[in-house]
């Protein structure tokens, strides 16, 4: 029985991580069952690098959005994928940092001031896709009625926040999972699913693997822009850790936990798939659900393997209506930047020194305003940019009282 509530926590897991998961490869013309297959086995292989001491679940990165349309455009889908291969090495390089330096040079380089808003970006600066989601538009083009893609995000919405607050003790074991059926059921009763695909679609389906082709120029194009979700990772791992109340960055160590996503992003890098980092907002949903047994990860990791072979379940996932996941995005991608703002309230960070909100100020502009810094063919956006900043500014800026 108590594998049963696992698995079916671990199911929820995978709900909550799928919108924003296969996004990344639609967006970038990837195949979104690799994106399945990679986040599968990466989560997999940083368990076993953590001793699966970590409720973590990795997904694909908003962060190489960008860089994979350019990278695919310039060296093809065999370039690309080495160039992905290689932006691994970034996070090895960081483990090795953190195992030479030891904790006490992390808490330098990045305190609460730094770390407490690069994870309200985190969570912020993906609050526009939720939000699209929820209005039924997608790459800029309204998918769906504006209307009724509001009535129905809003209904998906509502139904989670009742279960999450007023539920049984078992119903909130599953809010989102709940509440996305409940969508799916609503959007299927009022003609918003097309069930076409899931008809025509085998039962078993081997998903299209390419070679990777080896090119330096594409590897030395990716590298940089690992320094961001590598940061994110960072931030990730002390995100869950104020949630659980527990020191991942202590035991088992931001080194192994740095790794660990490293090798998923070499491996997902490897068969195709967008590189992997740590999921806000299944942070969120183990903040909604207070549950951060370790197992359920493994569970939404054995599923998205199994799922990516599963043709009609995959047919199923992506008939899901954008409104559905955007109702329950709005939710999770919110808990995140609240969880930022909490990182500043614990801490006590006080935003009348001029160090710190120049700080802060600077981390929410550059990171939500999507600014973008190039240097020849190497560009820096976002959650990278707006966390290399912070660090600067906290290495440079004097800490004065006003």
């Amino acid at each position: 029985m108590q594998q049963l509530k696992l698995a079916i926590s671990g199911a929820q897991i995978l709900f909550v991580a799928f919108g924003a998961m296969v996004l990344v490869p639609i967006l970038t013309g990837l195949n979104p069952a690799m994106a399945l297959l990679g986040a599968g086995i990466g989560t997999l292989l940083f368990q076993a690098f953590t001793k699966r001491k970590v409720p973590i679940f990795l997904g694909s990165s908003f962060a190489f959005i960008a860089p994979i349309i350019y990278s695919m455009q310039e060296w093809g889908m065999g370039g690309t994928m080495f160039g992905l291969f290689a932006a691994g090495f970034m996070y090895f390089l960081f483990a090795a940092l953190i195992k030479w330096r030891g904790l006490d040079a992390v808490n330098r380089l990045l305190p609460p001031v730094v770390i407490g808003p690069v994870i309200m970006v985190i969570g912020l600066s993906v609050a526009v896709v939720a939000s699209q989601m929820a209005m039924g538009q997608a790459g800029g083009e309204q998918k769906f009625d504006y209307v009724q893609s509001l009535l129905l995000s809003g209904f998906t919405f509502a139904v989670t926040v009742i279960i999450a607050v007023f539920g049984s003790r078992m119903m909130k074991l599953i809010p989102i999972l709940i509440g996305v059926g409940s969508g799916y059921l609503a959007a299927l009763a009022t003609g918003f699913v097309d069930t076409a695909g899931i008809t025509n679609a085998p039962w078993f389906a081997v998903p299209e693997f390419h070679t990777p082709e080896i090119n330096w120029q594409a590897a030395l194009f990716m590298l940089p822009v690992a320094i961001a979700p590598a940061i994110e990772h960072i931030g990730g791992v002390m995100a869950v850790g104020k949630v659980t109340g527990e020191n991942y960055a202590q035991d088992p160590g931001l080194h192994r936990t740095l790794a660990g996503d490293g090798v998923g992003v070499c491996v997902a890098g490897l068969i195709g798939g967008p590189p992997v980092t740590t999921y806000g907002e299944v942070t969120g949903a183990v903040m909604l659900t207070k549950n951060a047994n370790p197992v359920i990860m493994t569970w939404a990791a054995i599923f998205a393997i199994f799922m990516a072979f599963f043709g009609k379940f995959n047919a199923f996932l992506a008939s899901i209506p954008l409104p559905v996941m955007g109702g329950v995005m709005i939710l999770l991608f919110g808990t995140i930047a609240s969880l930022g703002l909490k990182t500043l309230i614990d801490a006590q960070v006080d935003l009348m020194r001029p160090k710190n909100l120049v700080i802060v100020s600077t981390v929410l502009t550059t990171g939500v305003g999507g600014m973008l810094v190039k240097f020849g063919s190497i560009s820096f956006a976002g959650v990278g940019l707006c966390a290399i900043l912070a660090i600067i500014l906290n290495l440079i800026l004097p800490d004065k009282k006003a």
